[in-house]
């Protein structure tokens, strides 16, 4: 226990001294990082493609379900987007020394704002192995240190990204000590880097709502973080049933092991008929349903679809897998009603023609990514333009949404004066 304790205060300590150095280079400097981190993943995956095989194997012996062993996987195409998003992170603006707000006073003091690095940024996350690249570019970016602590599934392929990193930041200005990654999976380190204020300014955890939850209970610095993703759908009397539909399947099915897949169908009572039978069918049993007491013999009535009785904790579920709760509503109110009560913050959509009921949504719902008429798996640091994201924020001080430079940035006020004082 002491060993682990004092390697974990030690990498964040480097990482300290590291980020001093790091606040001061230039753009280009970090940028010429980056594009060496990216050269590497694409021109020698081997090595972080057979160390992902090991957890994998693990993964699957020790009985996870697939949408874990999925968000696990890496293969050489989801390597080489990795690389792109790291360079698409190097052509971002460069958020620190940005002046905003500059004024002048009527005593002619000059006072400004200018971005500044957060300082040592640290992240502990499950089972995604890319997290380990977008967070380091995304620091190294904005000028911040980073030390990470994966979980214990994806020990390999983060260790053997983190020996990649540090091959790429050799020869380059970028201190080695800026990016720490912690492969152990001993416990401690979570421990005492949660206790560790006095090296690291912010913690982000990313992972299942019980590490979250462990995370802001016991951090004693300040966290950013979403729990569990519940996102909702609202089907409107006024929408495009195809559109609907294909906005829904997307929603659910292109990847529905991630935050951003939709849980919860609202669909409008005078249009339910219709639109549950054609998504019946866009489905063909390969989805779910789990369906309320109106919605339920529609959807029983239609061949080879599988349905289940909903509950109340339906609403509260977070799926990560080929389910999604159905309950038909008699009005936009009672949408609105349900996603307030059993929504989490995250990302809820509307599919409607009707434009005072786009703008009404809009308005009411109080979530991270609200959404007109498109699917709600856009909930991406790279999709909105960041390049990549050190997480999702649900919270509503400092960051919301996807977290990008900007997110990992403080300010700090600048005063230029002539000679004044303040009188007396």
């Amino acid at each position: 226990m002491t060993t682990a304790v004092s390697l974990v205060r030690e990498r964040a300590a480097e990482a300290r001294v590291a980020s001093r150095r790091l606040a001061t280079l230039s753009s280009a400097a970090k940028d010429a990082a980056l594009f060496r981190i990216a050269a590497l993943l694409e021109n020698e995956p081997e090595s972080v493609l057979a160390a992902n095989a090991l957890d994998l194997e693990a993964a699957r012996e020790s009985g996870y379900a697939d949408a874990f062993v999925e968000r696990l996987t890496l293969t050489p195409e989801r390597i080489r987007g990795i690389a792109a998003d790291t360079r698409t992170v190097a052509a971002l603006p460069d958020p620190v020394g940005e002046v905003f707000d500059a004024r002048t006073l009527p005593n002619g003091l000059q006072v400004a704002r200018r971005r500044v690095p957060l300082g040592v940024v640290a992240a502990i996350y499950e089972s995604r192995p890319n997290v380990t690249v977008d967070i380091t570019a995304l620091a190294l970016k904005s000028g911040n240190a980073v030390v990470l602590r994966g979980g214990k599934e994806a020990r390999h392929s983060n260790a053997a990204l983190g020996e990649l990193i540090q091959r790429a930041l050799q020869g380059t200005d970028v201190p080695p000590g800026a990016v720490q990654v912690v492969a152990d999976p001993d416990r401690a380190h979570v421990d005492e880097l949660l206790q560790a204020d006095d090296l690291v300014d912010l913690i982000v955890p990313r992972g299942g709502a019980q590490l979250i939850d462990y995370v802001r209970k016991n951090a004693t610095m300040p966290v950013v973080a979403h729990g569990e993703a519940v996102v909702q759908m609202y089907i409107d009397q006024a929408a495009d049933l195809a559109m609907a539909v294909t906005l829904v399947d997307n929603a659910k099915t292109r990847r529905y092991s991630i935050c951003n897949a939709v849980d919860t169908l609202l669909v409008h009572q005078a249009i339910a008929d219709r639109f549950l039978a054609d998504l019946a069918a866009r489905w063909a049993g390969k989805v779910t349903f789990i369906a309320d007491a109106r919605a339920h013999p529609l959807l029983a009535a239609q061949p080879g679809t599988p349905v289940e009785d909903a509950t109340i904790e339906t609403w509260k579920t977070e799926h990560l897998a080929l389910r999604a709760g159905v309950r038909i509503v008699d009005s936009m109110d009672e949408a609105l009603a349900h996603i307030q009560e059993h929504g989490s913050h995250h990302s809820d959509a509307i599919v409607t023609e009707d434009y005072s009921a786009a703008m009404r949504f809009l308005d009411e719902v109080d979530s991270a990514a609200v959404y007109v008429n498109a699917s709600t798996q856009f909930t991406d640091g790279a999709q909105f333009g960041l390049g990549a994201e050190i997480g999702i924020s649900t919270q509503k001080m400092h960051a919301r949404g996807p977290m990008g430079l900007r997110e990992l940035t403080s300010y700090k006020w600048t005063i230029f004066g002539k000679g004044q004082v303040r009188p007396l």
